[in-house]
């Protein structure tokens, strides 16, 4: 187990340079520790609202002198190269990097050793660097449960047969590899015909849109949609409405963004993958505190020979929206149920659904 730990180590004061922003607590008797937290994008919802306020917010409360320089690339790798360079010069002490493109950021992981700053891998892993830990899901697992959340509402509706279509995630990313790699697992034995599938380049909701477009302009005979994550998955629905296709087929998903918990509540997606951010975001905290500190916590994975600490991913459908997403607090009843789904919110069944406060709390307009 991580403990949690309040002094922090050395390392100097001063600015964040100018391609990142610095945070840190109040002032203390201990010296400050600076710690690099690099996020690769801004298009998935969870990097801005969730992994840098959770991880901002453990740091403070471990190490109230410590400053994090932040830093989002934008799902540009030369840019996130930058950005790790400049906070190097800044003086940091720990680097936690979630990378742009899990090969490129090898060169990042190099540099920041020869300087004595070790890094953690932040969700996605970077093979063949030398990195000290690394914190995710079991990504294979992710996929595992994607196929065969697909497969089973695919037979519930009565579909033995037909054609797949698999938007995957960015061949640059790591992570993906690992999601399709998991679903292939189950879709490949499933007597399901995989029509086509396609790496979707940064993940891009756009270019999910514009692929899926030109398959259902060849046939629309499409039984179900694996999509590796929540941003695919609206672009291969909002293809699908375009085209006029209904009723629309199962889609999966991932990230368990709102948009998308509404959509499942819609009925437009089936199911999505949640990932409990926080705590994988306060545990690269700890880590990242602790090696300020100059410990080395024990951690109960390997992946590749490094250190690592995997968190177990949950299949998401309007079955149990309540007792995951919103019993963890993830999101309010008011944020998920608009106005344009209350409808869709009081339909739900007291053993997955909304319990009956939350129903009138749906009906009523008043919150939490």
């Amino acid at each position: 187990m991580i403990g949690s730990l309040a002094a922090c180590g050395g390392g100097g004061n001063g600015s964040a340079g100018s391609n990142a922003t610095a945070t840190s607590g109040g002032s203390g008797g201990s010296k400050a520790g600076k710690i690099a937290l690099l996020l690769p994008e801004s298009k998935t919802t969870r990097y801005e609202s969730f992994d840098r306020p959770y991880f901002e917010a453990k740091v403070k409360e471990l190490c109230p002198n410590c400053q994090v320089v932040y830093s989002n690339a934008d799902q540009d790798t030369s840019k996130q190269q930058q950005q790790a360079e400049a906070a190097l010069t800044e003086g940091v002490n720990v680097m936690v990097l979630d990378p742009v493109d899990s090969t490129a950021a090898a060169s990042i992981t190099n540099s920041a050793k020869s300087q004595g700053v070790p890094v953690i891998a932040y969700d996605r892993f970077i093979k063949g660097a030398p990195i000290e830990y690394y914190i995710s899901f079991d990504n294979v697992k992710v996929g595992e449960l994607q196929g065969t959340a697909l497969v089973d509402k695919m037979k519930a509706d009565g579909k033995t047969s037909g054609n797949i279509l698999m938007v995957n995630g960015s061949p640059t990313d790591n992570n993906a590899g690992q999601f399709k790699q998991g679903a292939h697992s189950v879709l490949d034995k499933s007597g399901y015909k995989i029509a086509a599938e396609y790496d979707t380049p940064d993940w891009s909701p756009d270019k999910a849109q514009s692929w899926t477009d030109g398959q259902l302009a060849q046939s629309k005979d499409i039984v179900g949609v694996y999509a590796a994550n929540d941003g695919t998955a609206g672009g291969a629905i909002a293809a699908m409405k375009a085209s006029g296709l209904n009723p629309l087929p199962p889609v999966t998903g991932q990230d368990a963004e709102l948009a998308a918990i509404q959509r499942i509540l819609a009925g437009d997606q089936y199911m999505t993958v949640y990932k409990a951010i926080k705590p994988e975001a306060e545990k690269a905290a700890e880590l990242a505190v602790a090696l300020v500190n100059g410990q080395k916590p024990s951690v109960p994975d390997k992946v590749e020979g490094i250190p690592s600490v995997l968190l177990k991913p949950v299949a998401v459908t309007k079955d149990n929206i309540k007792d995951t997403v919103i019993a963890d607090k993830f999101y309010t009843v008011d944020q998920i149920c608009t106005a344009d789904l209350a409808q869709a919110c009081e339909t739900l069944d007291h053993k997955g659904g909304l319990h009956e406060l939350d129903r009138k709390r749906v009906k009523t307009g008043t919150g939490y």
